[in-house]
C-alpha cells in the first residue's frame, strides 16, 4: 500500500476567483466544473492538483502551510504574478536561496524562489 498526495486545498471566500488567480500563476486553467463554491486547477495533470473550497469563516492569522515555487525568469514572473493580483510581502536571501514572499488575493502567502 502507498499514499498519494492528490490535492493541496485552499479554504476561501470565492473558489472560482481564487482558482483563476492560481491558474494564472501556473499558466494553466480552472478545470471545467469550477464555480464559486468549488474549483480545481490541474486535476488531470501528474502530481497534486490545487483545490479551492468556499468556507464561511474568515482566514485568521498567517497560514501555517504555504507553496514554494521557483523559476528562472524570477523578476519577470514576480511582476506578472503581482499583475494577476498578488501583493509583495518581502524579499529574502537566506539558507543559500533568494526568494520573494507574496500573498494571493485572499492573503495566503507563498514564496517564489530564483533558480540559478
Amino acid at each position: 500500500m502507498s499514499i498519494t498526495l492528490e490535492h493541496v486545498v485552499f479554504d476561501c471566500k470565492n473558489a472560482a476567483e481564487l482558482a483563476a488567480f492560481w491558474a494564472g500563476v501556473l499558466n494553466s486553467s480552472v478545470d471545467a466544473e469550477g464555480n464559486e463554491f468549488f474549483a480545481t486547477v490541474n486535476k488531470e495533470a501528474d502530481g497534486p492538483a490545487l483545490m479551492f473550497i468556499q468556507v464561511p469563516e474568515e482566514r485568521a492569522g498567517k497560514n501555517r502551510l504555504h507553496l514554494d515555487l521557483s523559476t528562472t525568469g524570477w523578476a519577470e514572473e514576480i511582476d506578472r504574478i503581482v499583475g494577476l493580483g498578488a501583493k509583495r510581502v518581502g524579499e529574502f536571501d537566506e539558507y543559500g536561496a533568494h526568494w520573494v514572499t507574496l500573498a494571493d488575493p485572499e492573503g495566503n502567502v507563498f514564496d517564489l524562489a530564483e533558480q540559478k
